[in-house]
């Protein structure tokens, strides 16, 4: 762990806004720009980022010195339970169990050196992300909503979620903004339209992009080739990558703006 330069953790409040291909892709794109980036899929019940990275399933890691070897893919080293578990073996656990599993994934994982280890978290404010948050020195939390009154009512509540644990919230990043028909360009805002800057204008933080519903990045997920590697000059990568460049400089006017305590001998 004291090899790890910063730890943000992707979240949302609640399952279905995208958070998993957001984490995916912001990996890569901070990868992209020359960092070292691990994953971390820490959604036990429901880990995805094995396919979103197209590794085959039945994939395991090695193990050195009693350390759990993260798997390697499109620049990005990642850790997933579906690694260590059947493909179609449920985590049937509690609470206190998942967060334990967590933990060991994080904790008993050889990371190496990385500039940034990026945590894809269960949807929701429940042990994972308590202990996450309580337990591990997060440099922030980047919180995925749509523009949906639902989902923007539980992003609003994981956003005061980290406030209390005292975790900065480094944006906000708007899934599903408009659909664009691939036929004729039309764009409309199915969802609704200035829900997550919105949110992020209460909260005082950034809305680091809006991404549109898109038949591309959705068949480039299911596919398990991210969008940033299969058209990396494309409008969607770019805007993961400008999301990437805001969240490295949100980090950056953190740590700069830290106190600096000096101690002096009598």
């Amino acid at each position: 762990m004291s090899n790890i330069r910063h730890i943000v953790a992707v979240a949302s409040g609640k399952g279905g806004v995208g958070k998993s291909t957001v984490s995916v892709n912001l990996a890569i794109a901070l990868a992209q720009r020359g960092n070292s980036v691990g994953l971390l899929d820490a959604d036990i019940y429901g880990p995805s980022q094995g396919t979103l990275l197209g590794l085959p399933a039945g994939t395991r890691p090695d193990v050195q010195n009693d350390l759990l070897l993260p798997v390697e893919a499109h620049g990005v080293r990642c850790m997933s339970m579906s690694f260590v578990t059947s493909e179609r073996t449920p985590a049937i656990w509690r609470g206190p169990m998942a967060s334990g599993a967590m933990q060991q994934l994080l904790t008993q994982t050889d990371w190496g050196s990385l500039d940034f280890l990026i945590v894809d978290m269960p949807p929701g404010t429940g042990d994972i992300q308590l202990t996450l948050a309580q337990r591990v020195p997060l440099a922030g939390a980047v919180i995925v909503t749509t523009p949906q009154d639902v989902a923007l009512l539980d992003a609003r509540k994981g956003i005061e979620m980290f406030r209390r644990v005292e975790v900065p919230v480094l944006g906000v990043i708007e899934n599903m903004s408009t659909h664009i028909c691939s036929k004729c360009g039309h764009e409309e805002a199915i969802f609704g339209a200035g829900g997550g800057s919105s949110v992020a204008m209460d909260y005082e933080t950034k809305l680091l992009a809006q991404l549109p519903l898109n038949l591309e990045l959705r068949m480039a997920s299911d596919q398990g080739r991210p969008l940033l590697q299969t058209s990396p000059d494309g409008d969607i990568s770019q805007r993961f990558s400008d999301a990437a460049a805001a969240v490295v400089a949100q980090i950056d006017a953190q740590t700069q703006s830290a106190p600096v305590i000096n101690i002096f001998d009598d």
